[in-house]
């Protein structure tokens, strides 16, 4: 079954305004919380990182086909981020994010979520093109 190019297109795009959240949950960069539990992947610099990940997919929504080893990328950033998420999960009590500030908790909650079913995601676009290829 073919897969509609603009509904992959949407899905480039979702997968982006998705990171764009990052503005929301860390208000605008300055809840001091997001960072304290995880000064290096969750550091300013890292969330602004995030946002310019998810300015890429955006950018690549309409032609994502045109560079289906950039989508593989993208899959590949999201299996790391969401096992990043999994490994912090497993070192830290989610409980004592909620108690420093809801919005970190609220955070730290579901951007794993959001890596992995971006990662089946992208990775099931790399390998539809790669076979339509």
């Amino acid at each position: 079954m073919a897969i509609q190019h603009s509904t992959l297109a949407k899905g480039f795009a979702f997968a982006g305004i998705s990171n764009m959240s990052v503005l929301i949950f860390s208000r605008f960069f300055t809840n001091p919380v997001i960072a304290q539990y995880d000064p290096v992947v969750m550091s300013n610099f890292g969330l602004m990182m995030i946002m310019v990940w998810g300015l890429a997919y955006m950018a690549i929504a309409k032609d994502f086909q045109q560079v289906r080893w950039l989508v593989g990328v993208f899959a590949i950033e999201k299996l790391i981020y969401g096992s990043v998420w999994i490994n912090w999960l497993l070192n830290n009590k989610l409980s004592e994010v909620y108690e420093a500030d809801m919005m970190a908790g609220m955070f730290y909650s579901i951007y794993g979520v959001n890596d992995w079913t971006f990662f089946v995601f992208f990775l099931s676009v790399f390998v539809y093109l790669r076979k339509s290829k």
